[in-house]
């Protein structure tokens, strides 16, 4: 008798592309599941098998085709970018969440290979609560064996956006099994080609989550194949030691090919699978002691090495980029006003969401197009966006309860993103208060909204982190904005003090937005380099993405949604307050 009912449908991804997707419903009511992720080339039929071997009966599975593979749409083997991948598992597990009433905190992940850095991608980006994350053989690194083959497809990059290139990937390279291998040789659903568009993401994306593993605190399973052709076990080794969760186990498999789960004797990486779920299934997960990351763990010991001086050479190396940015580099507008106002200040990210490059003489335009284009201003730029777009869907949510728009943006800077959004939206029925702590941000932030025709806005000069101030408030506000701030500011107990009085003056049913910057690949360069608003060093306690939502948790609101840049740097979120 079959145990499960198995079903294919589609659903409507991030950008409303409909992908394929196939469902097994177990006989009993669940509201436990696993998500599936297939391998690169694959697609979600070949992990059938998998799941029933399992013997997990009592969990519903799903797993989608992702766009380019399988059954659902798109060039094989290509997406628009890696981060798409990852945005589409993230709206895939929100879709079965709604979809078949299962919570976030009842799944867990089995991944495999390229399916494995989407799904450690997603875990590290998104932080979601999931119980368990199993990858199995991930392509951290991928071996190309061709000399320089990754400046090589940058460069066939630069010249077709559009190539792909033939996998070299047999089957013998993949399993000992030689009725897996026929099976893989007769599949018509499995493509040979990748683009590299695709590949040089991977890689890319990969590289980022290996440097800051530290960031995961998900209970994780990894299995590595002994003898594997296609990915080098090394990565995976790296990114193992260096994850903060504290139930995590690594079991290497002597012999193995890539294909774990297709492997002559699977059953040891399946049974140590199903162990490894059903203990997790066993304990209800809590992230609360990362409301004391600033005292201990991951980012405070980075936060209190970057307070530290940086040795000989790197004295050297941030010294000489120090001395070019305070002489030739004040050729450029953006430049010299970070070091007038602070490169963290409200008056330098205006400058930066304008992004019209100024400066004194041609080359003052061209060092300052140059410093606009970096990519931490590249992403505050996506995060405007992001913020943009985040508004919109509040604003919409509460124009259908039926009520007024009544939105309060707690450290608005001059209110460029905010006043542009409110202008943008037509008969709007909104009123905006905008507060900050710098009068002088208030005075441009007036000058903006009387440029753009806007009248219900007021102006008042505040302190985000006075909880009485916040209480004060009238009238209570359905949609409080804090952008921009939090990542400022090291200690969790200020965030506190501005998350609980956020959560109390906000009407029932409104909304938070909130962003965050769980990483940067130049926190190090700033904190030596730059100044903040206070002209000391600009040095930055990165707050893991796991880290903000739990203190967004803790005062009782719910996260619903979340937006991150390409690069990985910056992310909005979305969280409501129950009725």
């Amino acid at each position: 008798m079959t145990t499960w009912q198995r079903s294919e449908g589609t659903f409507p991804t991030w950008d409303s592309t409909e992908l394929f997707y196939r469902s097994w419903r177990p006989r009993a009511d669940s509201n436990k599941a696993l998500i599936l992720i297939h391998r690169g080339h694959e697609h979600s039929g070949r992990l059938d098998e998998l799941f029933r071997d399992l013997q997990l009966e009592d969990y519903w599975a799903f797993a989608w085709d992702a766009r380019g593979h399988g059954k659902s749409p798109g060039e094989r083997g290509d997406a628009p970018s890696f981060d798409c991948l990852v945005k589409d598992l993230d709206t895939f597990v929100k879709y079965v969440g709604q979809k078949y009433n299962i919570p976030v905190e009842n799944m867990a992940v089995v991944s495999n290979s390229v399916g494995s850095v989407i799904a450690s991608t997603w875990v590290h980006d998104y932080a979601p609560r999931i119980r368990a994350l199993v990858l199995a053989a991930p392509a951290f690194r991928i071996r190309l064996y061709v000399p320089l083959a990754i400046p090589g497809l940058r460069l066939l990059q630069k010249i077709n956006d559009k190539a792909s290139i033939s996998s070299y990937v047999k089957s013998k390279m993949l399993t000992h099994d030689p009725q897996q291998a026929k099976k893989y040789d007769e599949d018509k659903l499995i493509t040979r080609n990748i683009s590299v568009n695709i590949l040089l993401g991977l890689h890319d994306t990969a590289t980022r989550v290996m440097s800051d593993a530290g960031a995961i605190f998900t209970p994780t399973l990894l299995l590595s194949a002994g003898s594997d052709w296609v990915v080098e076990n090394s990565a995976q080794e790296k990114f193992f030691e260096s994850l903060s969760s504290s139930v995590k186990q690594m079991h290497v498999y002597p012999g193995f090919f890539h294909a774990i789960f297709f492997e002559k004797d699977r059953q040891r990486p399946i049974e140590k699978t199903r162990e490894f779920i059903l203990e997790a299934f066993k304990h209800t997960p809590s992230k609360e002691f990362l409301l004391k990351a600033d005292k201990e763990g991951y980012t405070k010991k980075e936060y209190d090495g970057l307070c530290q001086p940086a040795g000989f050479l790197g004295s050297l190396n941030f010294g000489f980029q120090k001395f070019i940015l305070k002489t030739i580099g004040q050729l450029s507008d953006g430049i010299k006003l970070g070091w007038k106002t602070g490169f963290d200040s409200g008056k330098s990210l205006d400058y930066v969401y304008e992004n019209q490059a100024r400066g004194k003489t041609a080359i003052g335009r061209i060092i300052d197009r140059s410093y606009l284009d970096s990519v931490g201003w590249k992403g505050i730029r996506v995060r405007g966006n992001n913020l943009k777009m985040s508004l919109k869907e509040a604003i919409e949510k509460i124009k259908v309860s039926g009520k007024p728009g009544r939105l309060v943006d707690l450290a608005s800077g001059p209110g460029r993103y905010l006043l542009a959004t409110i202008k943008e939206i037509p008969n709007n029925n909104i009123e905006a208060l905008l507060r900050d702590w710098d009068q002088k941000n208030l005075e441009a932030g007036k000058q903006i909204a009387t440029s753009f025709g806007i009248k219900n806005v007021r102006f008042e000069k505040a302190d985000a982190f006075n909880t009485k101030s916040i209480l004060d408030i009238t009238p209570r506000p359905n949609i409080v904005i804090v952008s921009g701030l939090y990542e400022l500011f090291p200690d969790n107990q200020i965030i506190l003090n501005s998350l609980k009085g956020i959560a109390e003056v906000l009407d029932n049913g409104g909304y938070f937005i909130y962003t965050g910057q769980p990483w940067h690949p130049q926190v190090e360069m700033i904190a030596r380099t730059l100044i903040n608003r206070d002209g000391k060093p600009w040095i930055m306690r990165r707050r893991t993405q796991a880290e903000m939502d739990e203190l967004v948790r803790s005062v009782g609101l719910k996260k619903l949604d979340m937006k991150i840049d390409p690069y990985g740097i910056f992310t909005v979120s979305l969280a409501q307050k129950a009725n």
